[in-house]
């Protein structure tokens, strides 16, 4: 069995993706690392990658995206953000969150030392406009739901702000 029956089936259709950090460590805690994922999300927005909607949580985060290469931005993406995170957590002496990324890892993996995303996406294809309206909502009401905040656009980082009219930390594309 291949490591995931999730696939992109059409780069030009926006799909709804998770980003899941191994063993649901709780790494988005720090403004510091959560501007990590940010600033790669900027640099694939001006590669052509478009975000459609966003919520990064403590230890996971959901996106809209789309692009011609999509597979390839988000491999770009997570391996970027890994190698930067995990500096960041070494250079910080974050030994706790190092010793469990190490102890997680999966055995195959044998080129590092550490393991900081879970594999895989899953991508599931926007199909219709109702699709969109509904992964945007559950994205947007992610904070809510956990109680951290009680409406959606009082969430940081979220593109909730953006769809409430106000300036939010990433450009979302809100037409589609």
């Amino acid at each position: 069995m291949g490591r995931s029956r999730y696939k992109i089936i059409d780069p030009q259709q926006p799909h709804f993706v998770t980003f899941t950090v191994l063993h649901w460590i709780p790494v988005f805690t720090r403004q510091s690392t959560v501007e990590i994922l940010l600033e790669s999300l900027r640099f694939l927005g001006v590669e052509g990658l478009k975000i459609y909607a966003y919520v990064v949580l403590e230890n996971h985060c959901h996106f809209i995206l789309q692009s011609d290469s999509l597979g390839e931005n988000i491999a770009r993406f997570k391996s970027w953000t890994a190698k930067q995170l995990i500096q960041y957590l070494v250079e910080n002496n974050v030994r706790q969150i190092l010793d469990q990324l190490a102890y997680y890892k999966k055995a195959h993996k044998q080129d590092r030392t550490y393991q900081f995303w879970q594999e895989g996406v899953h991508p599931e294809m926007i199909q219709s406009d109702d699709m969109m309206r509904q992964k945007i909502d559950y994205i947007h009401h992610n904070p809510v739901k956990r109680g951290y905040v009680d409406q959606a656009e009082h969430w940081r980082y979220s593109s909730a702000r953006n769809y409430a009219g106000k300036e939010g930390l990433l450009e979302v594309c809100r037409q589609w």
